[in-house]
C-alpha cells in the first residue's frame, strides 16, 4: 500500500535510508542538520528521544504536509554516553572503554505528522556485549572500518559485528539506526499500513 501523506526520513544516513527501504513506502530524505550534543545532566534515553524529535522537527519547515521519521542513537555504560566517536582517537578510547562489557544501546524514533503536528516518540534499547578484544584487534578493526559516525564506534551492519559477542534487544534493526517494528506500530497511528 502507498501512503497519500508524504513520508520523509529526516536523515543522511545510507543506513537509515536503506533499512526504511525495506517497508516498501515511498519516501523522501532530508538532512535534519541538528546538534547532536547531550544536554547537561540529561540521561542517555532522554537525549535519544529529544534528537530524535529534533530531527523530525528541523526539516517539518520543508515539508509541512508529510509524515516525519527522525532517529537518533546514544551508547551508554555505567552513566558514560558514548556517541559518535568523530575520529579514530576517540574511537580506540570507546572501544578500550566496552571491550568484554555490555553497553546499552538505546535508539529514540519519533514519527511527526507536520500537517497536524501530532508526535510520537518511542525507545528502543538493544543490549550489546563487546568481545574483550586486544589493542591490535581494535586497531585493526578501526583502520578497516573507519566507524567514526558511529555511536559507540560498533558498525553493526559492517564489520563491527565481529566486535560484538552477544546482542539482546527487541528489534536487530534498532542497532543500525532505524527501530522498524516500533515504526510499523508508529505508523499504523497514523493510518498507514505498511501490508
Amino acid at each position: 500500500m502507498t501512503t497519500v501523506q508524504q513520508l520523509v526520513l529526516a536523515s543522511t544516513s545510507p543506513f537509515r535510508r536503506e533499512l526504511l527501504a525495506r517497508l516498501g513506502l515511498p519516501f523522501e530524505t532530508a538532512d535534519p542538520d541538528t546538534d547532536e550534543a547531550a544536554l547537561d545532566g540529561e540521561t542517555p534515553t532522554a537525549t535519544a528521544l529529544r534528537l530524535s524529535e529534533a530531527k523530525a522537527r528541523a526539516v517539518a519547515a520543508r515539508f509541512p504536509e508529510a509524515l516525519i521519521i527522525g532517529s537518533d542513537q546514544v551508547a551508554c555504560l555505567d552513566g558514560q554516553i558514548f556517541g559518535k566517536p568523530g575520529n579514530h582517537e576517540n574511537a580506540v578510547k570507546q572501544l578500550k572503554a566496552m571491550r568484554g562489557r555490555t553497553v546499552n544501546f538505546f535508539t529514540g524514533l519519533c514519527l511527526l505528522n507536520a500537517k497536524t503536528g501530532n508526535v510520537q516518540l518511542r525507545g528502543v534499547p538493544t543490549l550489546v556485549t563487546f568481545r574483550n578484544l586486544s589493542d591490535a584487534a581494535i586497531e585493526n578493526y578501526l583502520h578497516r572500518e573507519h566507524p567514526y559516525n558511529c555511536a559507540g564506534s560498533a558498525k553493526s551492519e559492517g564489520l563491527g559485528i565481529a566486535v560484538i559477542a552477544k546482542m539482546e534487544g527487541e528489534d536487530p534493526n534498532a542497532l543500525i539506526g532505524l527501530p522498524l517494528i516500533a515504526l510499523c506500530d508508529l505508523l499504523e497511528h497514523e493510518k498507514v499500513s505498511v501490508l
